[in-house]
């Protein structure tokens, strides 16, 4: 097993991460008529989406090539589009984007991929019968967080409502499927992650706050669809596209046909049918018109990142944000799908 590194030092190589990606955004040029379309993307995270994905739909109504490449982790989603390797980040999650453009990457959310509460949370071993009501067990312990994520992210807003000193505990950057794992052979007394990772987890032990009461403390639970700002004022019109043909399978799915689209979405996200649509049973996906809405795009997502990169400041993961994140957000392709 490769050395451990605590939560201080991976934070500083997150900030080192964002940073060195500004330069390479700022070395690279992007082709405003690219002749093929890079999507990251998550396995194990299935979405209505990755239907169009496997029938070619995108790349049909597109009128291009689409490459679908796989990712563990939200900031390598980052250092991908900075290096000018992938256009679209689907299902970015906040916390890596905050802390990229927190850096002064220049991103941008142009959509709300998936709400998930239930589906991103830390899991504590069984066998320590830890709860809320002795959960300051945990300080000294040992865990397992995708750093830069959601999960860390919750995992850091949670200790803190249960007064856990994190500065004690043996904190392991690990992304979600090599944290379950790890748990599953006793490495790790608490583990955080998220999809299929996270169901694999919970074999093994028990969650602290279910997804309701998480969002009870404020922490919110959702990842966007994600770009650089260049390549998105560029190809203004090819986003539009591609963010209409997921509103479409958002839709279908939701209108009754998934039953047909569960066995392609499966495939995709390299997920057994039964525990696709278990995990599909805690997401939901918002429509066009809810992601134009104050409560998303309208308003709420500049505000909840701005609430997610002071936390991060707090916490000593980033050394500074950005006095206001409405730069990192742009409806303005949504609206511009929403016509089509």
């Amino acid at each position: 097993m490769t050395p451990f590194k605590t939560l201080l030092c991976r934070a500083g190589a997150l900030t080192l991460l964002a940073t060195s990606s500004v330069a390479a955004t700022m070395a690279n040029t992007t082709a405003a008529n690219a002749e093929e379309l890079t999507v990251a993307y998550f396995l194990e995270w299935p979405t209505p989406n990755q239907f169009a994905q496997a029938k070619k739909m995108y790349a049909k109504e597109l009128g291009m090539d689409i490459k679908w490449v796989s990712f563990d982790a939200g900031t390598a989603m980052s250092a991908a589009m900075a290096s000018g390797d992938v256009q679209i980040s689907f299902s970015q999650g906040i916390p890596p984007f905050v802390v990229a453009a927190s850096a002064g990457q220049d991103l941008q959310v142009v959509d709300v991929a998936v709400s998930y509460s239930e589906n991103d949370n830390c899991v504590v071993r069984a066998s320590h019968e830890i709860t809320k009501d002795n959960v300051k067990e945990l300080e000294g312990k040992q865990v397992g967080v995708p750093l830069g994520t959601a999960a860390h992210y919750g995992f850091l807003k949670q200790m803190a409502h249960f007064g856990v000193n994190t500065s004690t505990m043996k904190i392991v950057d690990m992304a979600p499927a090599d944290g379950a794992a790890a748990f599953a052979s006793g490495n790790l007394d608490m583990v955080c992650g998220w999809g299929g990772a996270l169901r694999r987890m919970k074999e093994h032990g028990n969650v602290l706050m279910t997804g309701a009461e998480k969002e009870k403390l404020g922490i919110q639970v959702f990842d966007a669809t994600t770009v650089s700002t260049q390549w998105a004022s560029e190809n203004a019109e090819l986003l539009a596209k591609f963010l209409k043909v997921t509103a479409d399978m958002n839709a279908k799915f939701a209108g009754g046909g998934s039953a047909e689209m569960l066995p392609a979405i499966a495939k995709a996200a390299g997920m057994d049918q039964k525990a696709t649509k278990e995990t599909m049973a805690g997401f939901a996906f918002p429509t066009i018109e809810e992601q134009l809405s104050a409560q998303w795009l309208g308003g709420g997502t500049q505000k909840f990142l701005k609430e997610v990169g002071d936390f991060f400041v707090k916490q000593g993961t980033i050394p500074k944000a950005r006095g206001s994140y409405d730069s990192a957000v742009d409806a303005s392709y949504l609206r511009a799908a929403s016509k089509m």
